[in-house]
């Protein structure tokens, strides 16, 4: 293993052990030691990666973006029905959350504005969905009357309350949450044609890649690195 491999896997080790203290004990209360104990470095090793609490707490929110910028980026990019590809993604980001400390913690720390900076961490998804719905209304996929605008804020509503809830119960996060929601909405607002077409629970069922350590590897993808530790 190289030099620059080691400190790859360093660096991402330190994010993910940053990322479980954030969400177990809060930004206030973790600790550079536990995080650097966490992840089996010396604290000179921690602070060769970040200069302070608020660097490494920063560095989970960026990953944490750049895995849920991919997934929604992979919705919008996609074919066939948009409303599908819309549930699709849904249950696509609960499953990152289930699966990924990182994004969990990187959602948390940018709700609480940690450390004063400003960021909307949530704003691709707010993008995906409006983006889903207006070229479902372009296709006809909604039915008469319905307002993108009006379904966009119930979808958004509804995710973000699952995944505040699930802050203190994972369960929130499971496939039948979301199904539920989706049995109660898609009749209302999607077009007669496609009525008994749609999945409420999903088109894919396995999670895709979502196991394989999202935070880490859409990371390791933005800056073209091929060292990387899962983060998961």
């Amino acid at each position: 293993m190289t030099k620059q491999d080691r400190a790859v896997r360093t660096r991402f080790a330190l994010i993910r052990s940053a990322a479980e203290q954030f969400e177990a004990r809060g930004y206030v209360r973790a600790s550079l030691a536990e995080i650097s104990a966490g992840a089996g470095v010396s604290s000179g090793a921690l602070h060769f990666h970040f200069a302070n609490k608020a660097a490494v707490a920063e560095a989970v929110e960026d990953a944490a973006a750049l895995a849920l910028r991919r997934i929604a980026r992979r919705s919008r990019d996609g074919d066939g029905c948009a409303l599908q590809r819309l549930v699709d993604v849904t249950h696509q980001v609960a499953r990152l959350l289930c699966a990924d400390v990182v994004v969990r913690a990187g959602l948390r720390l940018n709700a609480e504005a940690v450390a004063g900076r400003v960021r909307d961490l949530r704003r691709e998804w707010r993008e995906c969905v409006h983006e889903l719905l207006a070229e479902a209304d372009r296709r006809g996929e909604l039915a008469a009357g319905v307002p993108p605008h009006r379904t966009s804020a119930v979808v958004l509503a509804a995710t973000t309350g699952i995944e505040v809830l699930a802050r203190e119960d994972h369960g929130w996060l499971a496939q039948p949450s979301l199904t539920d929601v989706w049995q109660l909405l898609l009749p209302c607002v999607a077009a007669p044609h496609l009525a008994g077409a749609l999945d409420p629970a999903g088109t894919d069922p396995e999670g895709g890649d979502a196991e394989a350590g999202p935070a880490a590897r859409a990371d390791r993808e933005e800056s073209g690195t091929a060292a990387g530790l899962a983060l998961r």
